[in-house]
């Protein structure tokens, strides 16, 4: 059973008396007996909670409240509802069946953050609106996608940009962060974001810079020979933006690079103690995933995309050279047997077998596997190339906020990364409850309030009066994933309740129907933004 030290309490007070003694009622939700974990990663303690007109009214030793909506969550953690700061359900919240995200409101997720790793809406005005006609199940907060950006003004080009396309760029920064972004984000081992110089790159994080907004990094290396100059690349970019630096998916990718964690950390401290706004988040599993393409093919022989790419196949010096290069970098990720296909429409076989196992059946060798999948049309994957004691160092760090990098998705016969369907239970119900790496405590601040101090939400991630009422209530020994590599598509368990925006979401263990959800925009400072370009074009959408 679990058990938590109670400390005492006080109340905060916001609350509306009555002649008779009790408070005002309104719409009213009074959460009683729950161990209260806050989000600032003090100690649990046991209270009340009042939400009233969707947002927290008064936590702790709660007053009398006339006509409330009682529920007993004796035994049960009450918590912020989870930030999920690095997310890809850019395309799939769009859908009938991705729009209620259940695979997230069962790990008790209430805010998902897209446009990551440089892909997805560049036209932010327009995606929210979809978002607002359409309903959605939890909160939406969008960063601007430089690599989809950089596609629309310049194509899948390898050279820097010109004047005017760079002009461009940062006009539609500037649009993207009027209607309602919260940052910046790249892809730098992805075409065609991984052509830009750092050159560029400041140029663009000066504008988010100056309008409030973050720089999140999909960093151009993660394994022994490239993490370190990647991540001086990145506080480079902050440093001379002035944007604060947000790491995606902190790791240490390949066997050659485990144990490389303790100097990640030291040189991310180092830059902090200097005064360096630097963050970083995690997912809290020994396996990363992406395209196939991504993981073994260089980047700088994909320019022009994958047609262009099968056309300068045929020319044999070419392909020689893409031959060694997918070699080399199959045996740097410990081999093709660490490379699991997770998605191939067109060769559904293939699913859920690593490179090895594919290649051994089918008579030929990993690399021609690798080439026919992208004959294909190119396969998602899952890469077993992390060690567990990186994986809990990084967990520790104050600074390291929990992250899925998953999508809102539906079962269908596909074998993707079970983060999306676990993250967050495997990190607070696994990583901290059941085997006691980090506290309750921390692992909920990891989730909840240090995402919002880094994204910059203002009014949620904590137990606090005055917050939205985005709220878990779980059950610490039930709170748990159940998906795994070989069955993914399994939603979590323990949460018996959920409020998105104070709406029953999840009542009792059971998704309510509703559709509580709507896109969070960034409220841009009009004293440090840049003034408003004029002659734009129509088309810069």
């Amino acid at each position: 059973m679990f058990r938590v030290a109670v400390v005492s309490s006080v109340a905060w007070a916001l609350v509306l008396s009555l002649p008779d003694g009790s408070t005002f009622a309104g719409d009213a939700i009074l959460l009683e007996g729950g161990t209260i974990v806050d989000g600032t990663g003090a100690p649990a303690y046991r209270g009340d909670l009042l939400i009233l007109d969707g947002r927290i009214h008064a936590v702790g030793q709660v007053p009398k409240v006339r006509n409330a909506t009682r529920i007993d969550v004796e035994g049960m953690i009450v918590a912020p509802g989870f930030i999920d700061l690095h997310n890809h359900s850019d395309r799939s919240i769009l859908t009938e069946g991705g729009k209620v995200a259940l695979n997230y409101l069962t790990q008790g997720v209430t805010t998902i953050v897209t446009g990551n790793c440089g892909s997805g809406h560049v036209n932010v005005a327009r995606y929210y609106a979809r978002l607002e006609r359409q309903g959605i199940g939890l909160n939406v907060a969008h960063l601007i996608p430089h690599g989809s950006l950089r596609q629309q003004v310049m194509g899948n080009v390898n050279r820097p940009p010109g004047e005017a396309e760079l002009r461009r760029m940062k006009r539609l920064v500037e649009r993207g962060m009027r209607a309602g972004a919260w940052g910046l984000s790249t892809g730098l081992i992805y075409t065609p974001g991984c052509y830009a110089e750092t050159d560029e790159l400041i140029a663009l994080a000066r504008v988010v810079g100056s309008m409030g907004g973050i720089y999140a990094s999909h960093i151009r290396g993660e394994g022994a020979d490239r993490v370190m100059a990647a991540l001086r690349e990145a506080v480079e970019i902050g440093a001379a933006s002035g944007a604060p630096v947000h790491i995606s998916h902190l790791k240490a990718s390949g066997p050659d690079a485990w144990g490389m964690m303790g100097e990640i950390c030291r040189f991310l401290e180092q830059q902090r103690a200097r005064g360096q706004r630097v963050t970083a988040d995690q997912y809290p599993y020994t396996a990363s995933s992406t395209s196939v393409a991504a993981m073994v093919i260089p980047e700088e022989l994909r320019e022009g995309g994958r047609d262009v790419f099968f056309q300068r196949l045929k020319d044999p010096e070419f392909g020689e050279r893409v031959r060694r290069s997918i070699e080399k970098r199959l045996q740097k990720r410990g081999g093709p047997q660490t490379i699991m296909v997770a998605s191939l429409d067109r060769r559904p076989s293939w699913v859920g077998k690593t490179l090895d196992e594919i290649a051994k059946a089918a008579g030929m060798s990993p690399v021609n596997v690798v080439l026919e999948i992208e004959q294909l049309g190119g396969a998602g994957a899952v890469a077993f190339t992390m060690s567990e004691e990186d994986v809990r160092l990084a967990m520790r760090q104050p600074w390291v906020a929990t992250a899925s990098d998953g999508s809102a998705r539906i079962p269908d016969n596909t074998k993707p990364h079970p983060r999306s369907y676990g993250c967050f239970p495997r990190k607070i119900g696994r990583y901290a409850l059941e085997w006691g790496i980090i506290s309750l405590e921390h692992a909920v601040r990891s989730s909840s309030g240090l995402p919002a101090d880094i994204l910059g939400l203002t009014d949620r991630g904590y137990i606090q009066p005055g917050k939205v009422a985005d709220l878990v209530v779980f059950d610490p020994d039930r709170f748990r994933d159940r998906a795994t590599f070989e069955q993914p598509h399994q939603y979590s368990e323990g949460v018996f309740y959920l409020f998105v925006n104070g709406e029953l979401v999840i009542d009792r263990g059971r998704y309510t129907g509703a559709l509580a959800g709507r896109p969070l925009r960034h409220a841009v400072s009009q004293r440090t933004a840049p003034r408003r370009t004029t002659n734009r074009s129509t088309a810069e959408e």
